[in-house]
């Protein structure tokens, strides 16, 4: 490529994706919002708050200017949490950044429930209409940087541009799929959120490995449900994007969603649990976005909604459990109910 590639945010999976890209011998910026942390990061050659551990390639520049990051780019990859992308674009449309963008958020803006193609489509008068492509799939990254064999999606409008991007990120150890459903890629990364916090307190409750399992397979027919009703493919949500992310962000204590499940079941508040994290569990906006999309299309998701109910309405865990276990008793092979 003849620029740099932007990554717009500095948390751990941006400066992961920064630091992967940059291993390659690209040239790299990576944009923190932070002045006092880019500098940081260029002395010591390491984000200790995101990455302790990790050393930042030399092709790796932070920079905390946007407009002089994103000036002659030639990608601009998007890792910043859902709720914070409408604005950046706007930022980076006044920055006069003509790049395409790769965007890896994965979530639904709230309280809408747009996803990040419609969020993309709709800034700057539509700049990126077609020019972008999103990235998905079980992305872990303290996985990533110790080289841990893994694969990921990329979607886009753009056949072209999806295979651009994933020659940009395929490596010996992170194997890279294209996928022309967006729909299905974008709502298979954003909708695992919600039942990997389930998940968390399924664990954080003391229940077993019979629970989980159920709660994961149900909570894929939810997310089949609502993507399908959506537009998506449903074999995309059983792929990488959905039921391959769905299964490492429920059980991996790398995972902030599921991490945030576990201590909610073990009876802590949310507001301490958020702060305590440090960064922003997509499954917590998620759940809103993805509860009123369901019941503005007239879609059942029970899990979902019981989600909410714990993260919104203070419901008691436990007693969502009871919820979800008291509903009438159904054909699993009716997919069209919960």
């Amino acid at each position: 490529m003849a620029g740099p590639i932007v990554v717009v945010g500095a948390g751990s999976w941006g400066t992961t994706l920064a630091w992967l890209l940059a291993e390659k011998g690209l040239s790299v910026r990576l944009w923190c919002r932070d002045r006092k942390r880019a500098s940081a990061m260029r002395a010591a050659r390491e984000n200790r708050r995101y990455l302790p551990g990790v050393r930042l390639p030399d092709a790796l520049v932070p920079e905390a200017d946007l407009t002089a990051a994103a000036a002659g780019a030639e990608l601009l990859l998007l890792a910043v949490p859902t709720q914070a992308v409408g604005p950046l674009l706007a930022e980076l449309a006044a920055a006069a950044a003509t790049a395409p963008l790769l965007c890896a958020a994965k979530g639904l803006e709230r309280p809408g429930g747009r996803r990040m193609s419609q969020v993309i489509e709709s800034a700057a008068g539509g700049r990126w209409r077609d020019a972008f492509a999103l990235l998905s799939g079980p992305n872990l990254a303290g996985e990533v940087v110790r080289r841990l064999p893994t694969a990921t999606v990329v979607a886009s409008p753009d056949p072209a541009l999806a295979r651009r991007c994933q020659e940009l990120l395929a490596t010996d150890f992170l194997r890279v799929y294209t996928n022309p459903d967006v729909i299905g890629v974008e709502l298979g990364g954003a909708l695992k959120n919600v039942i990997a916090v389930g998940a968390g307190i399924s664990d954080g409750l003391g229940y077993g490995d019979n629970s989980k399992a159920a709660l994961i397979t149900r909570g894929l027919a939810e997310m089949v449900r609502l993507a399908t009703a959506c537009g998506a493919r449903p074999e995309t949500l059983y792929g990488i994007s959905g039921l391959g992310d769905l299964v490492a962000t429920c059980g991996s204590p790398l995972s902030r969603n599921h991490t945030l499940g576990v201590r909610l079941g073990r009876g802590e508040m949310l507001a301490q649990i958020l702060t305590a994290l440090d960064q922003v569990a997509e499954g917590v906006p998620t759940t809103e976005a993805a509860h009123h999309l369901a019941r503005a299309a007239g879609i059942e998701m029970p899990i979902t909604a019981e989600m909410y109910a714990v993260l919104y309405q203070d419901k008691p865990p436990a007693e969502a459990v009871a919820t979800l276990m008291g509903r009438p008793h159904r054909d699993e092979g009716r997919e069209s109910q919960g």
